[in-house]
């Protein structure tokens, strides 16, 4: 099974203008981002339709591919992006590394990657044990609830399962539940066929992509971290990330 590592990343965003580019210590946001997915992939690329991101990722000597700046998400982009890299190099599963989170590990990558020994696997994500209240009723992360092989039944911004009978403050002594990371890998035909797919009405409800490809049928498969997610949205988030350096 041949890997390799696609990073979506867009200039213009609402929140963080330039977020790409922006400085976390002696390094941008998505050098961090491209040396560390480098750890687990000998294939990475970034993908991006600005060129000022493209000259970045050049100076710091990476891999970058240009695509349509029409794309409403990273997962459009990469499917673009591996359209464009078939061409020139072969590979059998993308892996989707967001952007903006400049502290991706590498047990991540390969728990993703080990997704595919099962050779049934369409599409992997990462999930983790949530340990606190905070994260449990945060509906920006999103929870997931799993079947026994460790497939994805249903993701919400509410917390599920409810625990009928029970007072919410004793949920999580009660049985384990599970946040979302939103770290993709895709099969290369899966990942074509998915980016053709209308919205769906729950991920219309719950503004979840994932539930469109859930809604149409196709599994996707998770892999369990031990280890945070901290992504980086606005430039408060920066000056917190610098704290981990």
């Amino acid at each position: 099974m041949k890997f390799i590592g696609i990073i979506p990343a867009r200039f213009q965003s609402s929140r963080f203008p330039g977020k790409p580019l922006a400085k976390l210590g002696d390094k941008t946001i998505i050098q961090h981002v491209f040396d560390n997915a480098l750890k687990s992939l000998d294939n990475v690329w970034v993908a991006t339709d600005d060129v000022r991101i493209a000259n970045a990722v050049k100076g710091f000597g990476g891999q970058f591919v240009m695509t349509g700046s029409h794309h409403q998400s990273g997962t459009d982009r990469c499917a673009e992006a591996a359209d464009i890299l078939s061409n020139e190099t072969d590979f059998d599963v993308i892996v989707n590394i967001q952007g903006d989170e400049p502290f991706v590990r590498k047990e991540q990558i390969e728990a993703l990657k080990s997704c595919f020994f099962d050779t049934n696997t369409q599409i992997a994500t990462l999930v983790k044990v949530i340990e606190d209240q905070k994260t449990l009723f945060n509906p920006n992360r999103p929870k997931v609830v799993l079947d026994k092989q460790m497939n994805a039944l249903l993701f919400s911004r509410s917390t599920i399962p409810f625990l009928r009978g029970i007072e919410k403050e004793k949920w999580l002594s009660s049985t384990k539940f599970y946040s979302h990371l939103g770290m993709y890998a895709y099969k290369a035909d899966t990942l074509k066929e998915i980016t053709k797919l209308t919205q769906t009405p729950l991920e219309l409800s719950e503004s979840l992509e994932q539930l469109r490809w859930l809604e149409n049928g196709y599994k996707i498969k998770t892999a369990v971290t031990e280890f945070e997610s901290i992504g980086i949205d606005t430039p408060e988030d920066l000056k917190y990330a610098k704290s981990f350096l």
